[in-house]
């Protein structure tokens, strides 16, 4: 993780404003925090010291079960927030948060603030809004299991996991995830590199036509 000091610190800051979503001054308290890709933001069963906002890249929210299996559960994408469920709760099991892609976040310390936040009527508000679409997000991407097939969820995967063009999440992870067999899996993924939608290079897959990939994953935000 790297620290913005300074001018790169002040580019960001005019640059990506956030002072509209609270009530008191905040730009004085903000640190911008640069994640390269797989590195983790948060580990898992560790409380953060800071509310995070994303201004640029993409991340992965993992959880461990009792049996010890790991599954992916969701993605943070540009504008979302990191910590804030470990700002609302004092107690709180935090779910590792690992970027998938060179990723920048505002990054706001708990000890300088934390009261501020929780009595400041603006920032609950926008956090209210966050938090509803979050939750209506996680509902649609269950009855999309039953919806839609392989076809448009792999497409909508794929886009929200590669980094520049390259996508390369494990096939168990991803079953995992979408709930389908491994076989089925492989089979729609040969489907896509022989409509030439991707080109498989060693273990990973390279983006070719991304406008096919769109236009499936498209479908599942026309509901």
């Amino acid at each position: 993780m790297k620290i913005y000091k300074d001018e790169a610190r002040r580019r960001y800051l005019e640059a990506y404003s956030i002072a509209h979503l609270f009530s008191f001054p905040v730009e004085e308290l903000i640190e911008v925090h640069e994640y390269e890709r797989d590195e983790w933001i948060i580990q898992e069963g560790t409380r953060p010291d800071f509310l995070f906002y994303v201004l640029e890249g993409k991340a992965k929210i993992y959880v461990t079960h009792q049996n010890g299996k790991v599954s992916l559960i969701n993605f943070i994408n540009e504008n979302d927030y990191i910590g804030e469920m470990e700002l609302l709760n004092e107690v709180y099991y935090t779910k590792g948060i690992q970027s998938s892609t060179k990723t920048v976040c505002f990054a706001l310390p708990f000890h300088r603030c934390r009261a501020q936040l929780l009595e400041d009527v603006t920032f609950l508000r926008e956090l209210t809004k966050f938090l509803s679409g979050k939750a209506t997000q996680m509902a649609a991407k269950y009855s999309q299991s039953l919806a839609f097939p392989l076809e448009n969820r792999l497409a909508d995967f794929i886009l929200q996991t590669a980094d520049q063009e390259i996508y390369k999440e494990k096939h168990v992870t991803v079953c995992d995830f979408l709930g389908v067999s491994y076989r089925h899996l492989l089979h729609v993924l040969a489907q896509f590199c022989s409509s030439g939608f991707l080109k498989k290079e060693g273990r990973h897959y390279r983006i070719v036509q991304p406008e096919p990939l769109y236009e499936l994953a498209e479908v599942l935000k026309n509901r």
